[in-house]
């Protein structure tokens, strides 16, 4: 059954990745985005189907009611927010608007529409946990003034609002947690781990470890999470799931297999951590165990796999620049 889909953040790296599937699964699909850290090249294959629009607007300002956003939809997705450590620093109060106004803003057309509405939230609003790995049931160990506040708590905020909404008004809502994500369409400049690593080792230089290398992360590739994405949206449970890759590992093993299949010369070198980091989290994991049973969903990209495509996708994206 087609659905009519309104993706706010859907020229983003998640965001577009998502746009291709729901494509492909038949929807309609209308993206607002305002191109603050989204490209139009991420769409490029997308838009050339006559079931996908892009409307450029800012999610903080009152939305259109005329020209793509004039029909009614089945499903709001919100999913527009900056989200790389570059982004914190630059523009913390549009992140900290994005949450607030922006997504009181698509719940409220959910609510018009009679629509389910479905929130983008992340691992960060588990900030440095003290639970490890985590479930959706931890409540986080997160700062609220350092660097990193303005997306963990307009995150948070999102979640409250969506809640609130759901209990007072009857909205019909579905919150993902995202936990790190890589793959194809991701920036490279954009300050995570995975594009720098790559970058620096396909550019001969020097991968940059912060601190001893041994904080630890878990990787899921683009093409998981979407899928996962589609599962929480065909089922009917309103509290949180967790959708990543509970494999962990090191900084420092990032790195290893970064170098090993881009077999560059690249030395690994430890760095002070930077100021702007502070409150980066030692450990991140997540709890998949929601997810397997409510979805039947698992990972099953390996994380050499998934670097592989994107390592070739970013010297295709070199030798074309």
């Amino acid at each position: 059954m087609s659905r009519r889909i309104l993706l706010a953040g859907g020229a983003g790296f998640i965001g577009s990745h998502l746009t291709d599937a729901l494509l492909e699964r038949g929807d309609e699909v209308v993206i607002l985005d305002n191109l603050a850290t989204g490209q139009r090249k991420n769409l490029v294959q997308a838009l050339t189907n006559p079931r996908c629009s892009i409307v450029e607007h800012d999610i903080t300002e009152p939305l259109s009611t005329s020209g793509p956003m004039g029909e009614r939809f089945d499903m709001v997705f919100d999913f527009a927010s900056p989200a790389s450590p570059s982004d914190f620093l630059t523009m913390p109060r549009e992140i900290l608007a994005v949450g607030s106004a922006g997504t009181s803003n698509l719940i409220d057309r959910a609510l018009a529409d009679s629509a389910l509405f479905f929130l983008a939230s992340t691992s960060e609003v588990y900030g440095d946990p003290l639970v490890h790995p985590q479930p959706e049931t931890y409540w986080g160990n997160v700062s609220s003034i350092g660097p990193r506040s303005c997306y963990d708590e307009a995150k948070r905020f999102s979640e409250a609002l969506t809640m609130a909404n759901q209990r007072t008004r009857r909205l019909n809502s579905r919150i993902v947690r995202i936990f790190n994500t890589y793959g194809e369409r991701m920036r490279p400049d954009d300050g995570r781990v995975v594009s720098t690593f790559i970058r620096q080792a396909l550019a001969g230089e020097a991968l940059t470890l912060y601190g001893d290398g041994a904080q630890s992360r878990s990787f899921c590739y683009i093409s998981d999470l979407v899928r996962g994405l589609l599962a929480i949206t065909e089922q009917e449970d309103h509290l949180p799931i967790n959708l990543g890759n509970p494999a962990e590992c090191t900084m420092r093993e990032l790195a290893e297999t970064v170098v090993d299949l881009v077999a560059a010369p690249s030395k690994i070198v430890n760095v002070p951590m930077p100021p702007e980091r502070e409150g980066d989290p030692l450990q991140r994991c997540p709890d998949i165990q929601r997810a397997t049973s409510l979805l039947h969903w698992a990972p099953t990209v390996s994380l050499r796999e998934g670097l592989g495509r994107m390592i070739a996708h970013y010297r295709e994206l070199k030798a074309n620049a």
